[in-house]
């Protein structure tokens, strides 16, 4: 599995929060782990989950990151895809130094194609541009 299909899986995962209390998700993150034939391997499913740990640790952040850098829209008002594709992405941007930002933006984009709407790719792109910008 490489590092897209891996970002998917994570991005898979963290659109749950989306749908599902709290105290839920670990269960949650158990059933998806273990039911999953795609992640292939233990070693994936630990990235995995510790990946998606490590994004809802910063959530709150990376909410106030988003809402900061969008007019007319907050994360309360956005499509659940779009949100977790945002705060997937901005947690690479930020916290990453290993995913070049560019590369986190693609992925953001890509992944916004495959499983939101039709304009979904170009609203996470000018909103993750934005978050780079910031950076510069």
């Amino acid at each position: 599995m490489g590092r897209h299909e891996q970002r998917e899986q994570v991005f898979m995962l963290l659109f749950q929060i989306e749908f599902h209390q709290p105290e839920d998700m670990p269960r949650q993150m158990r059933l998806f782990l273990e039911g999953n034939e795609a992640i292939g391997s233990q070693k994936n499913a630990d990235y995995i989950e510790n990946r998606c740990q490590k994004v809802r640790e910063k959530i709150p952040e990376l909410d106030k990151l988003i809402d900061e850098n969008t007019e007319g829209w907050n994360t309360t008002r956005m499509g659940k895809v779009e949100l977790t594709v945002l705060r997937l992405a901005a947690y690479e941007i930020l916290f990453d130094e290993d995913i070049p930002n560019s590369v986190a933006i693609d992925e953001a984009v890509e992944i916004a194609k495959k499983y939101g709407q039709d304009n979904s790719g170009a609203f996470v792109n000018a909103i993750l541009a934005k978050i780079v910008k910031l950076g510069d």
